[in-house]
């Protein structure tokens, strides 16, 4: 089992910050690297105040100042082009023992290590945000990645208190975001038909459904109800389910009239200002106490 003593995470924004925090809440020693001094800034001040911050970061706009790591967490904004840049950087100026992981959500892992003269020892990590909270962590390999290098990325994430989920193969999404993606067009589409509204839906998911994925996932669930009894549900009922290849034109509408969720105060939900930060407090409060019950079970 391979340990991990040096951390690097190439951008610190919201998510990135997130990643330093986990590494130094378990013990490891930590550079954040961010070209954005602001954004530098906000994230040193985030992890300074964090009390479950042990280890001092250290926080650079430069590879020169980069020392020896043993991971590179790369942690850029999702797009292809942009990550394929920074990651020709990281390859440059890392040793050839070094784990690179990417964290995306969906991109594809072959893509991205296009760039790479050495995409054995580069693995696709999508974390969850708040990305110090939620356990589980999608392993993706690329087709030349090394299964050395994919229990090196396990080794690293079970010392780091996660759960990690390795995919057999690469495809878009990969598993959660296919998921989320398709209960959210059932959602959309049961908001445009006018059978609820948003804050009705959002309760009849989170009381219902949404309690017994937390306890069972769907396939456990499944079994539990009976398979025979799922399919004969099914052959019903899926033909009315929502089945289009294209963005749901209630979600293009809102997105046009520049309503984008909390960040400009109005989306399903009205976001006064300070609202979001109020509820990201609560979330997360709510989150160590579920995640603290569910290790109990």
């Amino acid at each position: 089992m391979r340990s991990f003593k040096n951390g690097l995470v190439v951008g610190a924004g919201t998510m990135g910050m997130n990643l330093a925090k986990l590494m130094l809440g378990n013990g490891m020693t930590v550079t954040v690297l961010d070209i954005n001094p602001n954004v530098l800034e906000r994230c040193r001040q985030a992890l300074e105040s964090d009390s479950a911050s042990k280890v001092q970061a250290h926080f650079v706009s430069d590879w020169l100042q980069v020392g020896e790591c043993d991971v590179v967490l790369e942690s850029v904004t999702e797009d292809l082009t942009l990550k394929q840049r920074v990651l020709k950087d990281v390859e440059a100026h890392v040793g050839d023992a070094t784990l690179i992981l990417t964290n995306t959500s969906g991109l594809s892992i072959d893509e991205l290590s296009d760039v790479l003269a050495r995409p054995e020892r580069f693995v696709g990590a999508h974390f969850f945000n708040p990305a110090d909270l939620i356990p589980t962590v999608e392993v993706i390999p690329g087709r030349f990645t090394l299964d050395t290098f994919v229990d090196h990325a396990v080794d690293l994430l079970r010392e780091l208190g996660k759960r990690p989920a390795v995919l057999k193969q690469s495809v878009p999404g990969f598993v959660a975001n296919r998921i989320q993606h398709a209960l959210m067009r059932e959602c959309l589409s049961i908001l445009e038909q006018g059978i609820v509204d948003a804050e009705t839906l959002d309760d009849i998911v989170r009381y219902s459904i949404g309690i017994r994925l937390a306890i069972n996932g769907p396939l456990r669930q499944r079994d539990l109800n009976g398979l025979d009894t799922h399919l004969n549900i099914s052959s019903y009922l899926y033909e009315s389910l929502d089945n289009r290849t294209t963005p749901s034109p209630l979600l293009e509408a809102l997105v046009e009239k520049g309503y984008l969720g909390r960040k400009s105060g109005n989306g399903f939900y009205e976001w006064p200002a300070g609202s979001g930060e109020n509820y990201d407090r609560q979330e997360r409060e709510l989150l160590v106490r579920l995640l603290s019950m569910m290790k109990e079970n």
